[in-house]
């Protein structure tokens, strides 16, 4: 896809929400990034596969196997890889501190950057009121969210026939609906709470799908985002500076542009 681009290397690299096993997992983007893109410590950050929706319907194409021999040899060529399960993977919460091809799983991690700030590393589905308490409403919401990506995807082939970026229905319409923005605003004050508690400088998380970096009352708090809707990943720069890098933007730049499409003058009037 973008064989041009040079390959990137850092001090770390976070990544959460991929989804393997769902359809609107953009796991050809996911290959792309991780082609380009290389660091000394990898975190997946949850919900990296979706066990939710592996068990109503199985759906594993070649492209999710790829993503993850992508990441096996990236382990077997030194780079340390710790996955830290969210709610959609939660099975591997029953094997903290085990090793999986080179792989290490771990319930939380501190990281400390490069210029010595500690920063907390969850998922966040644990302050997710809604996960932990109402089972049943959280799987009504993951059916109802596969709508808006089955509505992203079918809007997301029209805009390419028109020459159009990428446009997320669903990031939207979650942005509209003020429920959901109250609910983004407290998730992140309650995950920089549990930063301050931890005596952290910052909490690195994923879960919501909405990538941010921001402060809060004095905690850097810092969402990866996912590979569904936004294609985001965080990666941290030798220097520990912490940069949020949206991967479907790269590739709108490196694409050449689309011929317009032939349209026909209607005959002049005589």
């Amino acid at each position: 896809m973008t064989e041009d681009l040079e390959t990137r290397r850092f001090r770390t690299l976070f990544i959460s929400d991929v989804h393997l096993g769902s359809k609107a997992a953009k796991t050809a983007f996911l290959l792309d990034f991780l082609r380009h893109h290389d660091a000394g410590t990898i975190f997946l950050v949850g919900d990296i596969v979706d066990g939710w929706r592996l068990k109503r319907s199985w759906y594993w194409p070649q492209e999710c196997n790829d993503v993850v021999q992508k990441l096996l040899r990236k382990a077997r060529k030194g780079t340390r890889i710790v996955y830290i399960p969210g709610n959609h993977d939660e099975f591997l919460r029953s094997f903290p501190g085990r090793h999986f091809g080179g792989i290490e799983v771990a319930d939380r991690a501190f990281h400390e950057t490069a210029d010595g700030r500690r920063y907390l590393v969850m998922h966040g589905d644990e302050f997710d009121v809604v996960v932990r308490n109402a089972r049943m409403v959280a799987y009504l919401g993951d059916w109802a969210y596969d709508i808006a990506m089955h509505i992203n995807q079918a809007l997301a082939a029209i805009r390419r026939l028109c020459g159009l970026p990428y446009w997320s229905f669903s990031a939207w319409a979650k942005q509209q609906v003020k429920s959901a923005v109250n609910f983004i605003g407290e998730f992140q004050t309650v995950l920089a709470d549990e930063a301050r508690r931890n005596d952290a400088h910052g909490v690195i998380c994923g879960h919501i799908h909405h990538a941010i970096m921001t402060d809060i009352d004095g905690i850097h708090y810092v969402n990866t985002g996912d590979w569904v809707e936004s294609c985001t990943a965080i990666a941290e720069h030798e220097d520990g500076r912490l940069e949020l890098i949206t991967w479907s933007q790269v590739l709108d730049a490196a694409r050449p542009p689309e011929k317009p499409l032939l349209r026909i003058a209607p005959p002049a009037a005589a």
